[in-house]
């Protein structure tokens, strides 16, 4: 079976200008190598609604990646723009996988209701959005990493039922 190839998007200030080294980005990749995914594509954007939204359209559309993390922006910062970017890419929201993480996640701080992170669907990709501390990506990306290939397979077609 063919390995879902999957983009990682950073999206820090500090980051892009070398200034923070990409941790959450380095969790995210090891957790979905270990998967079994192709991580494809990783990259370090700032806090730009622009570029963010250039780059989750360029891999859906033109590099088809299967699934795309995205790590920060998705506070309540002037600067979190990561969910209204999301807003402007997506055909759809899957609310349950958002709504999971952030049940999770309230476990542990209060502080996971400020969450706006979002998850959906653009064309056949599976686009989520993970907080920028690399403890908080691992805890979130734990929550939906069970359902992520019958989510990807069901985008991409699958006609199984799901119960099956």
């Amino acid at each position: 079976m063919e390995k879902t190839r999957a983009g990682i998007l950073t999206i820090s200030d500090k980051g892009s200008k070398g200034l923070r080294a990409d941790e959450s980005g380095d969790v995210v990749a090891g957790m979905l190598e270990d998967e079994e995914f192709d991580v494809a594509k990783r990259a370090i954007v700032p806090d730009d609604l622009n570029r963010i939204i250039e780059t989750l359209i360029q891999w859906v559309d033109h590099e088809n990646l299967g699934l795309i993390i995205t790590s920060g922006g998705t506070g309540l910062s002037p600067t979190d723009v990561t969910p209204q970017a999301m807003n402007r890419v997506l055909d759809y929201q899957v609310p349950g996988m958002a709504e999971a993480m952030r049940a999770e996640s309230l476990k542990k701080t209060p502080n996971a209701m400020l969450s706006r992170a979002l998850a959906g669907v653009r064309k056949r990709s599976l686009i989520i959005n993970l907080p920028g501390s690399p403890k908080a990506a691992r805890e979130n990306l734990n929550t939906v990493l069970p359902a992520l290939a019958h989510t990807i397979a069901k985008i991409q077609g699958d006609p199984t039922d799901c119960a099956s």
